[in-house]
């Protein structure tokens, strides 16, 4: 019989940073919305959470990982939207994006997760915030619970 190892969801005891793009701040603050909601569903009390805005989804990164440093959370998730534009533009955030929190996460050992939408229209962004299931920004925050859960788990 082999050994199964899984994270719970439970956040009596979790510390989480939400990191917050103000750029398509509709957007963003929606995603916000769903991501508190969800960790309050699991037990995340307010006095557990801290939400830090920054100018953009290219700076989200840089914040995630001071945060992440900083032994103080558990999880951090990262908020934003990066909608379609007619340049190259919308590639190089999104990409820098994903690949800076990856590094984040990897470096500190803090599961820094990516709730920055990516979309082709303010339509598709506007979808994936709404408030329900769909909620990019509860899947983040749900995702860092579960991970943190698990992260305590692992040798």
């Amino acid at each position: 019989m082999y050994k199964e190892l899984a994270g719970e969801m439970a956040g009596e005891a979790a510390r989480i940073a939400l990191v917050v793009s103000r750029f398509n701040a509709p957007v963003t603050e929606s995603l916000l919305e769903g991501a508190l909601a969800a960790l309050r569903l699991r037990g995340v009390a307010d006095e557990q959470l801290t939400v830090v805005r920054c100018p953009g989804a290219f700076e989200i990164p840089l914040v995630a990982q001071r945060l992440a440093s900083s032994g103080n959370y558990h999880a951090v998730v990262c908020l934003g939207a990066v909608i379609r534009g007619a340049t190259y533009h919308f590639d190089i955030i999104a990409n820098e994006v994903a690949s800076g929190l990856m590094q984040v996460s990897l470096e500190t050992g803090i599961p820094a997760t990516l709730g920055v939408i990516t979309t082709d229209t303010a339509e598709q962004a506007r979808e994936r915030s709404q408030e329900g299931p769909r909620n990019k920004g509860a899947e983040a925050a749900t995702a860092a619970l579960e991970m943190a859960g698990l992260l305590s788990r692992l040798p």
